[in-house]
């Protein structure tokens, strides 16, 4: 969950998502992260944040991250025009559905990963949701704004906060307040009602678990809180316990799995990439891509589980048996469920199978490591 630090004189005023207050009401932590304070945990701390989502269901502040529209005359328009910016199938998106995929660049390298929803009113049949990250948020923006020009108008959705319900009883905790939200399949995305507050809603989420993104306009994102705050089968959660889940459930975060040199095939995302425009390209990067795909990428993805206690971290040397550097550690730390370090990191396709052994650099010593299948702890995705 790391950003890049800002220099002192170029450090601005963090900026406040509309439920800042209720954290600090809460007792919350607050810390610097992608131009916002928020709270990376509250006084239970992170671990018990972290087993009460495995448990139960924890509520997440995300309205740092950036929502907008994406508009055109027809969806077969405005899927053409993001599809020249993105390797995704969003021609065949479904109405009602989300998908994810990555913004490219030029030379197939990562410059964020982000969701596509498109909307079931054939009314805003051109409409398509966007969701991407907070520390990349105005980079995107803008690339949206130069790449399409007047192929495709973007809207800036700032007046709409984002929360996210996690666990396996995160459906029953919000089938108390809105009707259709247990029926929603994994990755579906439509309107709703959360006790006649009109909402955005898709059954998807960054934990491995069963749960909900919601987007509300900020005038009711107070009440949304606390009324789901007011179950007591949920819990607020911060930063580190999101942080912590994600890393079990062994998903990528931008600025550590995925960055402007990383490809998604290296990083292990080709199912995000659908056989059409495998074959048939059109998007930034595509011949990296498809050579990848076809020859395989000069380096992979993997986890990782370090022997003893210690957790490594983002930036650790891998090395193989005869002390020679291979590969870079790009997230670890404690896995609360899993009861011990983990991380993620890549390395050359040969030292990738499960099993290989490596040594790590942790404060100029080499410890054993060895590479994991992940998740570290298996998804329980909704399955409708």
């Amino acid at each position: 969950m790391a950003e890049p630090a800002a220099s002192p004189d170029q450090q601005a005023p963090l900026l406040k998502t509309p439920l800042h207050a209720e954290h600090v009401a809460l007792g919350a932590r607050m810390v610097p992260f992608a131009g916002y304070d928020m709270p990376v945990q509250y006084p239970t701390g992170i671990i018990a944040e972290h087993n009460h989502t495995r448990n139960a269901a924890g509520l997440f502040d995300v309205s740092h991250m950036g929502q907008a529209y994406l508009i055109a005359d027809s969806h077969e328009a405005v899927a053409a025009a993001l599809e020249t910016l993105v390797p995704a199938d969003i021609l065949n998106l479904a109405p009602g559905r989300q998908r994810y995929t990555q913004f490219l660049n030029d030379e197939g390298g990562t410059l964020d990963d982000l969701m596509v929803a498109r909307s079931t009113d054939p009314a805003e049949d051109g409409k398509l949701g966007l969701v991407v990250n907070a520390g990349c948020k105005h980079a995107d923006f803008a690339l949206l704004r130069d790449k399409l020009g007047d192929s495709a108008q973007l809207v800036v959705a700032a007046d709409y906060a984002l929360l996210a319900l996690q666990g396996p009883l995160a459906a029953a905790v919000l089938g108390d307040h809105c009707s259709d939200a247990s029926a929603m399949p994994f990755m579906a995305s439509q309107r709703a009602s959360f006790d006649g507050i009109a909402i955005g809603l898709s059954r998807s989420g960054y934990t491995g678990e069963d749960g909900y993104e919601i987007s509300v306009h900020n005038d009711k994102a107070v009440t949304l809180w606390r009324t789901l705050l007011a179950d007591e089968r949920v819990k607020p959660i911060g930063l580190g316990a999101r942080d912590s889940l994600r890393l079990e459930a062994g998903l990528c975060l931008y600025g550590h799995e995925l960055d402007p040199t990383i490809s998604p095939i290296e990083a292990g995302l080709i199912w995000s990439i659908q056989k059409r425009r495998r074959e048939q390209g059109g998007f930034p990067g595509a011949s990296r891509i498809q050579r990848e795909i076809a020859s395989g990428p000069a380096r992979i993805r993997v986890g990782l589980k370090p022997e003893g206690r210690a957790p490594v971290r983002e930036g650790a040397a891998l090395k193989n048996a005869a002390g020679e550097t291979v590969g870079i550690v790009t997230s670890g730390g404690f896995g609360p469920t899993v009861g011990g370090p983990i991380a993620i990191g890549y390395v050359p396709p040969a030292l990738s199978a499960d099993g290989t052994s490596l040594l790590v650099e942790l404060r100029g010593k080499d410890l054993p490591i060895q590479v994991a299948p992940m998740p570290f702890v298996p998804h329980r995705f909704h399955k409708s």
